[in-house]
């Protein structure tokens, strides 16, 4: 009877072990599974995180090409309420930049997205973090462009503005030629804009319009010589005439010469106003009106040329 308990014993035993181990194998099981399951989450994820990554970059890269596409499909209007010239104009200056400039594309940018963000801010006078919002695009890229479009426009200059040329003894002009050494004409212009509540009673011109007061200096031609943008509406012309003059880089106009300038001005070295309470404008000579004294003459001629 014992040998039987013996091995009945043994059988128990045996039976133990097996438990003992299927239950160590269920648990390596468990473990191997796990590890699997989080190997397989966490690629998944990185897959997912990939794709969603590149989507965003695809999406940036859409958003970015069309800022400009809808202002090109759009027309001229939309070029003027955002960047303030028509497309004609704007197409011009990203050709002048490229080939005077030295504006070139980037990889990741043309030079028409980074024109416009220049005239975007200009025309708008927006900060960086509103631009980095609406072309999609870094701070740092946006000051960098910037910096580089406004770089690119200063190498325009020779392009842009005429260096004056007096008006000789052999001039073929009949209405030019009594104007020896005259270096063409200057008058300020109002164009309107909007500023801050504030400011509103500085920019406020005679006629009641809120605009700034610009100095434009042309050659005989209509070309630019010079520009002097900035000043209040309520400025006097004669008041930013002087501030041209005494600026560093100002207005310069070489002993002997003159520009021709209209009553609001004062006579004086460089500069020929016509005759006070005298007949001036050509409308006044109309309808055989003709000059009754040496000044009147001057005044019309004077006139005919500005």
């Amino acid at each position: 009877m014992s040998y039987c308990y013996t091995d009945m014993a043994d059988d128990s035993i045996d039976e133990a072990e097996v438990i003992i181990l299927l239950m160590k194998m269920k648990a390596n099981f468990i473990f191997v599974l796990a590890i699997f399951l989080g190997i397989l989450c966490a690629t998944r994820e990185r897959h997912y995180l990939k794709y969603i990554l590149k989507n965003r970059v695809d999406h940036r890269m859409e958003s970015r090409v069309d800022n400009i596409r809808r202002l090109l499909c759009e027309g001229d209007g939309a070029f003027v309420n955002q960047l303030r010239m028509d497309m004609r104009t704007f197409k011009l200056l990203c050709s002048l930049l490229r080939t005077f400039g030295r504006l070139t594309d980037t990889k990741n940018m043309s030079v028409e997205e980074q024109v416009g963000m220049f005239l975007h801010i200009l025309a708008h006078h927006v900060k960086n973090r509103v631009i980095n919002f609406r072309f999609v695009r870094s701070g740092e890229t946006v000051s960098r462009h910037f910096n580089s479009v406004l770089n690119a426009v200063l190498r325009l200059e020779k392009i842009l503005f005429k260096t004056p040329e007096p008006i000789t003894e052999t001039c073929t002009e009949e209405r030019w030629r009594l104007f020896k050494n005259c270096l063409g004409a200057l008058d300020g212009t109002y164009i309107r804009m909007k500023v801050p509540e504030i400011d509103k009673p500085r920019y406020r011109t005679r006629k009641g319009e809120l605009a700034t007061n610009v100095l434009a200096v042309c050659s005989k031609d209509m070309q630019f010589i010079y520009v002097l943008p900035g000043w209040e509406g309520s400025a006097a012309d004669s008041r930013v005439l002087r501030d041209a003059v005494n600026r560093r880089h100002g207005l310069k106009v070489p002993t002997g010469y003159y520009y021709l300038v209209d009553a609001g001005y004062t006579n004086g070295q460089g500069f020929l106003a016509p005759y006070r309470q005298t007949r001036y404008h050509l409308s006044e000579w109309r309808e055989g009106r003709a000059p009754a004294t040496a000044q009147e003459f001057f005044n019309m001629k004077h006139s005919s040329i500005r």
